[in-house]
């Protein structure tokens, strides 16, 4: 009963008001597309060529763009280390690959506004599930685009625009190629990656160091559970202009103390930790990010660039991550005055495994 009277109060409340008609219309028609509007390229011919002449103009002008970004980088060698050279090496650069992209963008916006068809049609919804005819129709929907777009029949325009892609890639390639080591007269193994990151400054006797002040640590102060940033002692005798930097890229160590028991050693390296101490490359073996999170409960490392985790508890090797090989040990021992030492350099180059690829 109160069902009824709920249905005959909302009755009455959309109900409309004595005296007042509602007007009930047809439904709106559809009024089509707006008519089609020349453009002046598809009325003058001459216009057109134009049009066709500006944009492999561009596309060449963008070639052109890559070529001297490739030229600057020759012509003003970062490696004099002159200041002026470096500014100039940024500007001509830049410039370069500006004038490449920007060309490449204009020339390909002004032929899709002024030489492609742009023709206004209307596409009908349609089931989503394939049919037979779908490939016959995908094949001639490719074959519209390419007559439309005139990208088969204008050859000086699609050449034009490969030679501005595949030249637009050539200063990143080369910008790249000038972040590898280069061989000299002077030192011959310069451009040998295996034999650079095959020996550190790391030596017999060579004390081990906080980074980045250089003091000595005693194995002592190294607490259960810690990890810590290690260097040669060595390393603080060279300046920044000696090679500081190469060189502690190569030598960087991460320090952590386990209970002995905890340590599954090999025999051949039971005498390259100290009392539960381990010493480890903080260079990953995977692209070479430094490898600096520990996880004190589970003695994981944990490179963050791609979470490749390093078992500690067992020479570093690879438990999780894109990493190929384990972490390289530094031996270590303990000197008369309780300092931690290295027995040697590290065994193995450091770093990503990729450079030993040949």
């Amino acid at each position: 009963m109160a069902h009824d009277d709920d249905s005959q109060a909302l009755d009455r409340a959309y109900r409309p008001a004595p005296g007042l008609s509602v007007a009930v219309s047809d439904p709106a028609e559809n009024p089509g597309l707006p008519p089609h509007r020349e453009r002046v390229t598809d009325q003058d011919p001459k216009a057109m060529k134009t049009a066709v002449r500006t944009v492999y103009t561009l596309f060449y002008l963008s070639v052109a763009g890559s070529i001297w970004a490739v030229a600057a980088y020759m012509l003003f060698p970062i490696e004099s280390g002159a200041l002026i050279d470096v500014r100039y090496n940024n500007l001509f650069i830049g410039l370069g690959i500006a004038l490449a992209l920007l060309a490449l963008g204009l020339g390909a916006i002004h032929w899709s506004k002024a030489i492609m068809s742009d023709k206004e049609y209307t596409e009908d919804r349609h089931g989503t599930r394939g049919r037979d005819s779908t490939r016959e129709a995908a094949i001639k929907a490719f074959a519209d685009a390419n007559e439309e777009s005139g990208f088969g029949r204008r050859v000086m325009i699609r050449n034009s625009l490969f030679a501005a892609v595949a030249a637009s890639i050539i200063p990143g390639v080369t910008l790249f190629r000038g972040l590898a080591p280069h061989s000299t007269a002077e030192n011959p193994i310069a451009g040998d990656p295996v034999q650079l990151l095959k020996h550190t400054m790391w030596d017999k006797g060579v004390r081990l160091a906080r980074d980045p002040d250089g003091t000595p640590i005693r194995a002592a102060d190294v607490t259960l559970g810690s990890a810590v940033h290690v260097i040669p002692e060595t390393l603080t005798e060279l300046g920044h202009d000696g090679g500081y930097l190469e060189e502690k890229a190569k030598a960087i160590v991460l320090l952590m103390r386990l209970l002995p028991e905890q340590l599954i050693e090999a025999d051949d390296r039971k005498d390259w930790s100290y009392d539960g101490i381990v010493a480890y490359s903080k260079v990953c073996t995977h692209v070479g990010c430094p490898v600096a999170l520990y996880e004190q409960q589970t003695h994981h490392l944990l490179c963050p660039c791609h979470q490749s985790q390093f078992d500690v508890t067992e020479h570093a090797k690879v438990i999780f991550g894109p990493a190929a090989r384990p972490l390289p040990q530094l031996p270590i021992a303990v000197d008369a005055e309780g300092y931690l030492v290295a027995r040697s350099d590290f065994t193995e180059p450091v770093g990503p495994s990729f450079w030993e690829r040949h």
